[in-house]
């Protein structure tokens, strides 16, 4: 189940449509959804989360907590909204695009995909490219 919650005045557009794109994507790794809870916030909150529990003093786009067992896709992930504008601007794509590409990501770590190495990041970026044509 996928469940998205507010933590600031924000409406996700077509989110039963979203809902099923990540469903299907999670099938398509080979994985079962369990509950996911997507969190849509600021900046301050998102920066008050990363101090309080990874202990780094930066803004992010995305803060995410894993709960999967084997193959059951579960967690929390804080997405703040200001965030994915900003980059959004910066990389000279839509809001919508943006904000699609960190929910994958998320779900892509889940998922056992990792993002430190540069191979790594080839790997995650081509399989975000790969969930973002299938919406």
């Amino acid at each position: 189940m996928i469940v998205f919650n507010n933590e600031i005045e924000f409406n996700l557009e077509n989110s039963d449509k979203v809902s099923q794109w990540i469903s299907s994507s999670i099938t398509n790794e080979g994985h079962k959804e369990g509950e996911l809870n997507y969190i849509f916030c600021s900046d301050e909150y998102l920066l008050e989360l990363n101090i309080n529990h990874l202990k780094h003093n930066t803004l992010t786009d995305i803060i995410s907590f894993d709960y999967t067992m084997e193959k059951l896709i579960s967690g929390d992930i804080f997405i703040s909204i200001d965030r994915v504008k900003e980059n959004a601007k910066l990389f000279d794509v839509s809001f919508e695009d943006e904000l699609h590409r960190v929910m994958i990501h998320g779900v892509l770590h889940y998922c056992g995909f990792k993002d430190k190495s540069k191979d790594d990041k080839i790997v995650m970026r081509s399989k975000e490219d790969y969930y973002l044509s299938k919406r």
